[in-house]
């Protein structure tokens, strides 16, 4: 057991992977990373594994694109094959409202260098031919955009952070954080008390008790998602991209040779619970008969539940506690934590080392809740 260290970050999954291992590269000594179960055995493990840019809010277009950037070069930087499969992100769009929005999405995108463009209902089908155009006024795409395997770019980080020289401890739950005076002093594990003075809260949908232990009110809610795996689907195009029908939030790409479904279900209340269950079957089923029905025709193989880190205005919390130093927090992601990990994990090492990140983040702290300034995102799946 690790006796002391220089950073504790807590969280074993894609956001606390890559932090550690973006500090240790960076040459920070004696980095610990504690999971209390296996590596990437939360959220990550159960995410859909879409990764894109295309977002509403510009720091989320920055992060999804530096991410983006990582991701393509991830098998050279860290000698991990992650799966990647660079298809694009297929919005479909069936209202005025949609439209307009995603044109003032698409504008901004293309200012911060995102390739994204609006497209009419005949293109969305060459592009994804299972899709019904009925009701269908425009989509939005970019080909940059895409999906890859969660648990790969996990264990890619973790094995780069360790040849870094940082230690995973995993099976290693935090039981508690000592303090003296507002400042920190050990992390206190079912394995032993860590010696330390700085903690990077990495949590996930678990983060709010983490920031409970230093008085720091992180308000993150979990909330269960579900995913349903199909049968193989005969001429399934090798590069349909992630398609998502906006209205309804159901979406699908390949999975081998079947398709990953799922869906948001509104009649879901938060919670740690990631049994599945079949009430939201319905509507995913009538959301295929509208958009997809030729997908009606398919049989579940398989599929799991996992959990949303959902925080009040569905955006990250990323940052420096003021009131505890030093407490450090990247949490909250509200569905986009996976796809934005890569650049996640720099930001917080520049914090540490008090560099200037690529972006400014500060909007993006756990305070504007209480200064009234919520940073809402739209494009939400």
């Amino acid at each position: 057991m690790i006796r002391s260290a220089r950073v504790v970050v807590i969280g074993g999954g894609v956001i606390g992977t890559s932090i550690a291992y973006h500090l240790a590269a960076a040459g920070v000594d004696d980095v610990v990373l504690v999971e209390r179960d296996e590596l990437a055995s939360g959220s990550t493990a159960r995410a859909a594994g879409g990764v894109r840019a295309q977002f509403s809010d510009e720091l989320n277009i920055q992060l999804g694109a530096r991410s983006l950037e990582a991701f393509g070069r991830f098998g050279q930087d860290l000698g991990h094959d992650i799966g990647l499969h660079r298809v694009g992100y297929l919005f479909l769009l069936s209202t005025p409202d949609e439209v307009a929005q995603f044109e003032a999405g698409v504008q901004l995108q293309n200012d911060l260098g995102v390739p994204s463009r609006l497209i009419d209902p005949a293109e969305a089908q060459r592009l994804s031919p299972l899709i019904s155009t009925d009701g269908l006024l425009a989509a939005a795409f970019s080909p940059d955009d895409g999906h890859c395997t969660p648990e790969s770019v996990v264990h890619g980080y973790a094995s780069g952070a360790r040849r870094h020289g940082a230690t995973v401890l995993r099976n290693c739950e935090v039981l508690g954080i000592e303090t003296w005076r507002d400042t920190i002093t050990a992390v206190v594990t079912g394995k032993g008390r860590i010696v330390t003075d700085t903690v990077v809260c990495a949590a996930g949908a678990w983060s709010r008790s983490v920031g409970a232990m230093v008085g720091v009110d992180l308000p993150v809610e979990p909330l269960r998602r579900q995913i349903a795996v199909t049968e193989p689907v005969p001429g399934l195009p090798p590069d349909l991209p992630m398609t998502i029908d906006f209205t309804s939030s159901l979406y699908f790409h390949s999975e081998g040779p079947g398709l990953l479904v799922g869906m948001s279900d509104p009649d879901e209340r938060p919670g740690f619970a990631t049994d599945t269950h079949d009430r939201w079957i319905p509507r995913l089923y009538e959301a295929m008969r509208h958009r997809a029905p030729s997908l009606l025709d398919l049989r579940r193989t398989g599929g799991w539940a996992g959990l949303y880190e959902i925080t009040p205005d569905h955006n990250a919390l990323i940052g420096e506690a003021g009131s505890c130093s030093r407490f450090l927090y990247a949490t909250g992601f509200s569905g986009h934590g996976f796809l934005q990990g890569p650049a996640v994990g720099e930001v917080v090492r520049d914090l540490y080392l008090g560099r200037v990140p690529f972006v400014d983040i500060s909007p993006l702290s756990v305070d504007r809740f209480t200064a009234d300034a919520l940073r809402p995102e739209a494009n939400l799946v």
